[in-house]
Order: structure tokens, then C-alpha cells, then sequence
């Protein structure tokens, strides 16, 4: 099952709301054990939030063993793949360590608290 990110977000992929649309796109399949491609033609701007959303969550309810079996990027600049390497990281941290998770929660709505 292919998705094309641009149709879905435009050429930018930076928004957390737009890492959001893709989510909702892709997880039924992921979970369901189906192959997505999520193409990425025409997509010029990255950024963290995007991948959080569209990426990173996934790792809540899908090991990332066999996220990575599932899941193909294709036509992905070398900066977008970096940003995904790091949120990946940071995700599996954070929804393997309970520890971790629960320290991070934590900080954020103690600084969320401080607005």
C-alpha cells in the first residue's frame, strides 16, 4: 500500500497536525500486518514534529522490528532521513523505558505547567 506524502501534506512536512494525517493513513494497515511505502516525492522541508506524529508514534503499539519490515521510505532526502533516524531512536527509548517515559512526561508538563 503506497501513500504519497505531498497529496496528503504538500511539500512541507513539518507540522505535528501533518504527522498526524499520515498516522491516520498508515497505522490501520501497519497494524493490520500490511506493507506501506510512504513516498516522498515533491517533499522539500522536514522537520521533528512531522516525524514524531507520522513516525514515531507508531512505536507505541508496533515493535520496531516489525515496524521496519512494514514500513519503506522512498524518495527521502539524506535530511529527512536523518531527522527519522533520530526520532526513531527517541521513540523507541521512550516507549520501551518506562522509567524514561514517565521522566520525560514529567518535564514536559512541568514546563507545559509554566506557561
Amino acid at each position: 500500500m503506497a501513500f504519497k506524502v505531498f497529496d496528503i501534506v504538500g511539500e512541507y512536512a513539518i507540522t505535528a497536525d501533518s504527522g498526524q494525517k499520515i498516522y491516520k493513513e498508515i497505522h490501520p494497515a501497519l497494524i493490520a500486518g500490511k506493507a506501506v511505502e510512504l513516498d516522498f516525492t515533491g517533499v522539500k522541508v522536514f522537520a521533528s514534529p512531522f516525524f514524531n506524529f507520522a513516525v514515531g508514534q507508531l512505536l507505541k503499539d508496533i515493535a520496531a522490528d516489525r515496524l521496519n519490515q512494514l514500513l519503506e521510505f522512498t524518495e527521502l532526502s539524506s535530511d529527512g532521513y536523518n531527522i527519522l533516524e533520530r526520532i526513531v531512536a527517541n521513540a523507541k527509548q521512550y516507549y520501551s523505558d518506562e522509567r524514561f517515559r514517565n521522566a520525560v512526561d514529567t518535564v514536559v508538563a512541568e514546563q507545559a505547567a509554566s506557561f
